[in-house]
């Protein structure tokens, strides 16, 4: 039973913090007078020694123990002897632990979040080399208009500043101690909860001590976070490994970032981008273990709420993704004479043209359907826009004046689209200063 119920499997990534409460609650009852000064002292002694073992990678960890915290109270007494036991006072396993998962969590938001920033930056670096580079914006994944390469890189920005507005918003519903809850009910003993969220530089203390032992929706904010930015990543991913293809071939991967086929010579194979794609089905699968576990719980702790910590650990596996998807950002070729090319197959300035009727008076419905009508017909004679003359126009509607023609343009065509937040390279340009200052800070 020892080997089924016991933790110590998963609790090597929650030591220290278990050390780090436990010396704040040790703190708080010797300043309470619920423990005399020098047994506070040697406890406090001992706890510190432990927690140099623990960052000198020398703590001796056993096997046959339930928890980490029964290990750490068992390497007290070692060290300070019966005196250990009295550590326990005020408190029990059920707030001990709530404790250590929100250290945890509150270091691993931002160790999430300072990875969403190096990648946000890599693509804003990449951004400001290609406001004027040319490439086909797509809907359903059909060539739809010309856009500026750095609007495209920036649209994912704003996913990732998304992703670090939530990383903060968890991180303030997480700073909450739950320590001095006890087991359920709180304690027999005048504790004093705040003293001890402020040594661990937590925000707030509980309000309700069922709530506190049975809280874990920190747990899935972080899982729901890491979640959704893996999703943004993968997104991202799958167009790298879309552009490297000999289909698209708007980009290559820098050679050392890339992989090799086992049998085929000529494969460059884009795989840090399809781990990234795959690691994101993990942590959608992290998501939906966490709220499961959840869901039927009847209040206040239950056993189940040990199975977290799997999806928990797992989900910070983003960090490292994030940083490769980074690393590759940072190496990759964009071909811009491919991706201008690109824009001038599929049309792609046939809304200009329709804008162009409607400046003129022509309900745009009706241009619209004038403009499709040319389309039609170019498909069908295996032409595009590009050789249009005002003659050909003037067939399908009088209205067109000659400047449609140089407006049917690529170039053009991006730089008309200067409305606010548009892809026109005078808003692209003021985009990409906001992104960069708002990334500095």
């Amino acid at each position: 039973m020892l080997w089924f119920t016991s933790s110590l499997e998963l609790d090597h990534r929650i030591l220290r913090y278990d050390v780090r409460g436990s010396l704040a609650h040790a703190r708080m009852l010797g300043r309470q007078g619920i423990l005399p000064a020098s047994e506070v002292k040697r406890i406090v002694e001992g706890l510190e020694r432990i927690l140099e073992e623990v960052d000198q990678k020398r703590f001796p960890w056993p096997s046959d123990f339930e928890d980490v915290h029964t290990v750490v109270e068992h390497r007290l007494r070692d060290l300070v002897g019966e005196v250990a036991g009295k550590l326990h006072t005020g408190r029990s396993r059920n707030d001990q632990i709530a404790l250590d998962l929100r250290l945890f969590v509150i270091d691993a938001l931002m160790q999430l979040d300072g990875a969403i920033l190096d990648l946000a930056r890599a693509l804003v670096e990449r951004a400001a080399d290609e406001v004027e580079t040319l490439m086909p914006g797509y809907t359903h994944l059909q060539r739809a208009q010309p856009v500026s390469l750095a609007h495209h890189l920036l649209a994912h920005v704003e996913a990732f500043r998304r992703d670090r507005a939530r990383v903060a918003e968890a991180r303030e519903r997480t700073a909450t101690s739950p320590l001095g809850a006890g087991a359920l009910a709180g304690a027999p003993y005048p504790l004093d909860p705040a003293s001890v969220a402020k040594e661990l530089g937590l925000d707030r203390v509980f309000r309700n001590s069922i709530d506190a032992v049975a809280d874990r929706d920190f747990v899935a904010d972080f899982v729901f976070v890491s979640a959704l930015t893996a999703i943004h990543a993968s997104r991202l991913a799958e167009e790298l490994v879309l552009w490297t293809s000999s289909e698209f071939a708007f980009a290559e991967f820098a050679d050392r970032h890339a992989t090799g086929s086992s049998i085929m010579p000529q494969k460059k194979n884009p795989d840090v981008a399809e781990l990234v794609r795959g690691r994101s089905g993990r942590l959608l699968g992290d998501l939906v273990a966490v709220l499961t576990a959840i869901k039927g719980l009847p209040l206040a702790y239950n056993s189940d709420l040990q199975e977290q910590r799997v999806p928990l650990y797992d989900a910070t596996r983003l960090q490292p993704a994030l940083g490769a998807l980074a690393t590759v950002i940072r190496g990759i070729r964009f071909d811009r004479e491919e991706m201008r090319r690109a824009t001038e197959r599929g049309m792609l300035t046939a809304t200009d043209l329709a804008d162009h009727l409607a400046k003129r008076g022509v309900p745009f419905r009706e241009a619209h359907e004038v403009v499709g009508g040319i389309v039609r017909d170019r498909i069908a004679q295996g032409r595009d826009l590009g050789d249009l003359s005002l003659e050909e126009l003037h067939r399908y509607h009088l209205s067109f004046e000659a400047s449609a023609l140089d407006e049917a343009r690529p170039e053009r065509s991006l730089a008309s689209r200067s409305s606010p937040g548009g892809t026109a390279p005078a808003r692209v340009r003021e985009a990409l200063a906001e992104a960069t200052e708002a990334l500095q800070q």
